[in-house]
């Protein structure tokens, strides 16, 4: 039986969460802790190191901004130019980029700043897409990959030291206590948050035949290329207070598009809007731990007061885990094509990595899915 927050509704098979005594997560105890937080002060401390990191003759960026043209980072390239930085910003193109994603990044190079994209390889991404979702059930894992990676390989080029990144997920959605106060991504933090899931560069040569050379833009650099240059990657929500919705106002008014009605297996319309593979491997969250995005979503509400926790749990009821027949009116098997794989193929790869503990199954252990293929969970609630 999955256990639920009793003041949001995140459940208690969520990665790194914890619950208290009282049956509240970390991820509430860690809200309510930002009332006692200085912002005063963490803003100046943000100040100081944007000054500290400024090129002083103007013959250098003054940071980077990993940018994929979504909301959130909309708002730190926003918020850089208001603070008087000259960022360059990096985009590692995604997987399978949407219309309305390459609207957004169209709309950040509006934005007055200078800016890089890097397209790996198509076909050798997707044999990685295929990879990742045969081998740890994660379409995405290349995005992933390259997303953490490429930013930080253009520090090291163009020795830019400073990285600004968003929002550290682990104090947002409930990790470690040891995270609450962490303002830096570096590798330590990818090796504990594990976003890769353990598939190794190395091991993709190995499982898939793919040579060292077709892997670069998914290398981290050397802890002695990050030496040398003095890299550092601080999280921007440690300074200010994130909020999601706070984020997207902020990012519309200076030229982000909405996609403009509830995104499959999402219960709002801004956010996951530049791959058409993320439904997919939203689903596959679902798969693996009974929750998806809608749940994410619905608990940042709850936890930032716009929900009750009734309104949340009824939502992720309807909305949270359904099978992935399209993502952005995208059909699956569209999707699925650059692949090489059917739906067959995908269905069988969605069993293997189904927790059976989590979902209702028949006498014989046979996971009981209805007409369109839906899961139902073991229990929606601590009843």
């Amino acid at each position: 039986m999955i256990q639920y927050c009793k003041k949001c509704c995140y459940p208690s098979t969520r990665p790194h969460i914890v619950f208290d005594e009282e049956g509240v997560c970390n991820a509430c105890r860690n809200y309510e802790r930002r009332e006692r937080i200085d912002w005063g002060q963490r803003k100046k401390e943000l100040l100081e190191i944007l000054e500290r990191y400024r090129s002083k003759d103007g013959t250098n960026w003054d940071c980077i901004v990993p940018v994929s043209g979504g909301k959130d980072s909309t708002y730190q390239v926003v918020t850089m130019l208001e603070l008087g930085m000259n960022p360059l910003c990096v985009t590692a193109i995604t997987c399978d980029l949407s219309e309305n994603g390459q609207a957004n990044i169209d709309n950040l190079k509006r934005l007055g700043v200078d800016y890089i994209e890097v397209t790996s390889n198509r076909v050798v991404r997707a044999k990685l897409n295929r990879l990742g979702l045969e081998e740890v059930g994660d379409i995405s894992w290349p995005e992933h990959a390259s997303l953490y990676a490429l930013p930080v390989q253009i520090a090291v080029k163009f020795k830019i030291p400073l990285l600004i990144w968003g929002e550290n997920s682990e104090e947002d959605c409930g990790g470690p206590a040891s995270q609450v106060d962490n303002n830096v991504l570096d590798r330590k933090w990818i090796e504990d948050f594990d976003p890769l899931l353990g598939l190794t560069l190395e091991k993709v040569q190995e499982n898939a035949g793919i040579s060292k050379k077709d892997l670069i833009p998914f290398m981290f650099p050397s802890d002695e290329e990050l030496k040398e240059v003095g890299v550092t990657g601080i999280f921007l929500g440690y300074y200010i207070p994130w909020d999601g919705v706070n984020n997207k106002i902020i990012s519309t008014a200076h030229g982000f598009k909405s996609w403009g009605k509830a995104v499959e297996g999402q219960m709002i319309d801004y956010e996951h809007l530049d791959n058409y593979q993320t439904g997919i491997h939203d689903y596959f969250k679902f798969l693996k731990y009974g929750f998806g995005r809608t749940t994410d979503q619905a608990a940042l509400h709850v936890i930032h007061g716009r929900l009750t926790r009734e309104q949340a749990m009824q939502i992720v009821k309807e909305r949270d885990g359904k099978f992935p027949w399209s993502y952005m009116d995208k059909p699956l098997e569209e999707i699925l094509a650059p692949l090489d794989m059917t739906v067959d193929e995908f269905v069988e790869i969605c069993d293997k990595f189904t927790n059976k503990e989590l979902f209702v199954t028949d006498e014989n252990g046979n996971l009981v899915k209805d007409k369109d293929g839906n899961l139902t969970k073991v229990n929606y609630d601590n009843v």
